[in-house]
């Protein structure tokens, strides 16, 4: 049987761009608020099984991929850059037939000076993280030192005073569904002191990033997951108020929900608790009705992704990130058990160091050593709560050490690992194809 001839290209920068400029679908585009979901890949070689969790699940033309999803300190302990990123994700979309809307998101962004690699990388989706500027202290202030620290906001930047601002709220009996809110002085004053200064922040991010962008459409996400305190839902609607009104125009908002979303894990909570409150974050949500919900440390939240699809109706954005790597090691654990023992012992003296970033409950007395463990128990150490959050925070320093062998592992398991990735998003996703309304639809 004669075969048509072929084209073997290597997969460098300069192919990847010419195929970007014949063929469209490999270039990221702006999601908007349709239903989406995050799927970060720290080793560059997730995006098969993304995709083909999706086709799985029949949800690839209800939920949108974010195939391109690294922070800022994510990349710093990879060494990637965005560009690399990017071009990972492409060459996998290339490879799997994928010619649905895609976006790329510049993660975590905090500084002005982060968002040139992004933007020049092609970026789409870009998340803003003024978690610096939050002054999480506001949570326990009392009311003599709430008017102070609101004496010395950044006004002139949040162009307004601290009078318009007292009086632009708490003249309001806000009606929203099944909520009514009213702000009284010290609920006011604690919004203000605890987010003034990270509105003002992500403003001045957003104005450079638009000037940077020269035109082109993109999506913006304001994200305070990452502080202290929980984000009261008379704080939300502060946050999303004062944006609308300095014209900063968001597709997605990452409040800090009540509970404990720990990387890798699921949910640590009363979930009674958290549907009450989601609830509530959701009638803020709709009140306005130009943004959806977005759900940072989003993987393995298995007991929250009914409460989430059911009361969001689709507005909704879901980020995980280091789970896909710790399903690589799962695969390594079974085929490789020599590997996955000396990249265990290696995490458990990297923990210490590595964990300080992060807001964790893992304790590594917990965790056994390699050793200790039979080989055809230690894929199930991925199951563990402790071993597997020792592992997925050592991310950083484990790819350092161990880059040419886990590298070359994945590429000689490259099946297995999409099978891998195909099973375990296939439980992410599937709560959201059960949606009752049509929510998850662009509108």
């Amino acid at each position: 049987e004669e075969i048509s001839a072929g084209l073997l290209c290597e997969l460098t920068s300069e192919n990847a761009a010419a195929l970007r400029s014949r063929l469209p679908w490999l270039n990221p585009a702006p999601l908007g608020r349709q239903t989406s979901f995050g799927f970060g890949d720290r080793l560059g070689t997730a995006t098969p099984g993304h995709l083909a969790a999706l086709r799985a699940t029949g949800l690839e033309n209800e939920i949108a991929p974010v195939l391109a999803q690294q922070s800022v300190r994510e990349n710093q302990r990879t060494g990637r850059t965005p560009q690399q990123v990017l071009e990972d994700a492409i060459w996998g979309i290339f490879q799997t037939g994928w010619r649905r809307p895609w976006g790329a998101d510049a993660d975590h962004v905090k500084e002005i000076s982060h968002l040139a690699p992004f933007v020049g990388a092609g970026y789409t989706f870009f998340t803003i993280d003024p978690g610096d500027h939050v002054d999480n202290q506001a949570q326990s202030d009392g009311l003599e030192t709430l008017r102070m620290k609101a004496a010395g906001q950044p006004w002139a930047v949040l162009q307004t005073t601290l009078e318009e601002a007292l009086g632009r709220y708490r003249s309001q009996h806000i009606r929203l569904d099944g909520l009514t809110l009213q702000f009284g002085e010290e609920t006011l004053l604690r919004a203000i002191v605890k987010y003034g200064r990270a509105i003002a922040h992500t403003k001045n991010i957003a104005h450079h990033l638009r000037d940077q962008m020269a035109g082109l459409p993109f999506d913006l996400e304001m994200s305070v997951d990452e502080t202290d305190t929980p984000t009261s839902v008379y704080e939300h609607f502060f946050i999303a108020s004062e944006l609308r009104r300095l014209h900063v125009k968001i597709v997605s908002l990452a409040p800090r929900f009540v509970g404990k979303f720990q990387k890798g894990v699921d949910y640590l909570g009363d979930l009674n608790r958290f549907a009450a409150d989601f609830a509530k974050h959701v009638a803020v949500m709709k009140h306005f009705g130009s943004y959806k919900m977005s759900i940072h440390t989003g993987s393995d939240k298995f007991s929250l992704y009914p409460i989430i699809a059911r009361l969001s109706g689709g507005w909704v954005h879901v980020k995980t990130a280091g789970t896909s790597y710790l399903e690589a090691l799962r695969v390594m654990a079974q085929k490789d058990p020599g590997l996955f023992r000396r990249i265990l012992a290696f995490a458990r003296t990297r923990f210490e160091t590595d964990r300080k970033t992060y807001f964790l409950d893992a304790r590594l007395s917990k965790v056994p050593g390699g050793e200790e463990v039979n080989d055809e128990d230690l894929p199930a150490l991925l199951d563990h709560f402790d071993s597997r959050q020792v592992l997925h925070v050592t991310f950083g320093s484990i790819l350092d050490a161990f880059s040419r062998e886990f590298s070359g592992f994945v590429c000689d398991h490259e099946v297995d690992y999409a099978r891998a990735l195909e099973a375990h998003f296939s439980r992410h996703l599937a709560p959201f194809g059960r949606l009752e309304t049509a929510g998850g639809l662009t509108p």
